[in-house]
């Protein structure tokens, strides 16, 4: 009898998996993804938003303090230091996004030693972030740097870029467009690849050309590539930190400190091992970047429901 059973329900189990097949399949293939973004991405962000309701020194007891982390953001200087030059970092990150749109137009191209300059303009992306940060405060520096050779050879005074409170924060993000543009020049160019060739020529056959060409034919075609070109930047100029650690450790005086570099500071480094308190600038940091996210899926969503 229990031979019989187990029959049925395996005769049950393929009768269901044949009519509900299409719909199974694409979970199953998903399934694994949606195991790991749970275990590393939505958990981790709920332990933070919890531990930052905590005085906690990551080894210790847990003492719960409710919204304190919060309200003593509320008047630290060095958070809004960090929220400025965050805010400075992500409106001129941007930039990556139509310098890497004109750089793959260029090398969308099919003319001789294209696969050399191809290679050269890729070249950036695959370098570390450190060896980025370590060449550019080679080039900043005073005393041999490139800069400043260039500089005193037409009569001016160096500058010591990294030295200056004025200047620090826009010289690490000039180092740090040098390779965001080329991820958006990869993006684009895979775009521009998927392009159809119809409309390109039903446009020429309009005399269409040029910046109308651009505009009303190519970049509607690319919108999903400029879609993931801004979530990927904007994701990046948030999350900077890499080059302020290297370039300049948050100096001078913390003056180009990000928020994810003092979340490290507050949470890690000899200034306090204080986990709770890191945690609710980390939890700033994601609400910041959801918001600006989330307005851009809608503009997308709108400009889409338009058209």
């Amino acid at each position: 009898m229990s031979l019989l059973r187990f029959e049925e329900k395996m005769t049950a189990v393929t009768r269901f998996w044949k009519e509900n097949q299409l719909g199974l399949a694409p979970w199953l293939f998903l399934a694994p993804g949606i195991f790991m973004f749970l275990l590393y991405v939505i958990i981790p962000i709920t332990q933070s938003m919890s531990i930052s309701l905590y005085e906690w020194d990551g080894l210790g007891q847990k003492e719960f303090i409710g919204f304190a982390n919060y309200v003593e953001l509320m008047d630290d200087e060095a958070f809004y230091t960090s929220l400025k030059n965050n805010v400075i970092w992500l409106v001129l990150y941007m930039l990556a996004i139509p310098g890497g749109l004109f750089v793959a137009l260029f090398l969308n191209q099919t003319v001789r030693g294209i696969r050399i300059y191809k290679s050269l303009f890729f070249f950036p992306f695959v370098m570390s972030q450190v060896v980025v940060g370590l060449v550019f405060s080679w080039f900043y520096d005073p005393n041999f740097g490139l800069m400043n050779v260039i500089i005193t050879s037409f009569g001016f005074e160096p500058i010591a870029v990294l030295a200056d409170e004025r200047l620090v924060t826009y010289g690490i993000i000039i180092a740090g467009l040098w390779p965001q543009t080329a991820y958006c020049m990869i993006l684009f160019l895979t775009g521009l690849n998927a392009i159809s060739t119809e409309q390109i020529e039903a446009a020429r056959l309009d005399n269409a050309k040029g910046w109308r060409m651009l505009w009303y034919v190519i970049l509607p075609q690319l919108r999903p590539a400029t879609f993931i070109a801004i979530v990927v930047t904007v994701i990046g100029a948030l999350r900077s930190f890499d080059l302020v650690s290297i370039m300049t450790d948050g100096g001078p005086w913390g003056s180009s400190r990000v928020l994810a570099f003092y979340m490290y500071e507050k949470a890690f480094s000899e200034y306090g091992f204080r986990m709770g308190y890191g945690a609710a600038i980390s939890v700033v940091l994601f609400g910041i970047m959801m918001i600006y996210i989330t307005w851009v899926l809608y503009r997308m969503y709108r400009d889409e429901r338009g058209a």
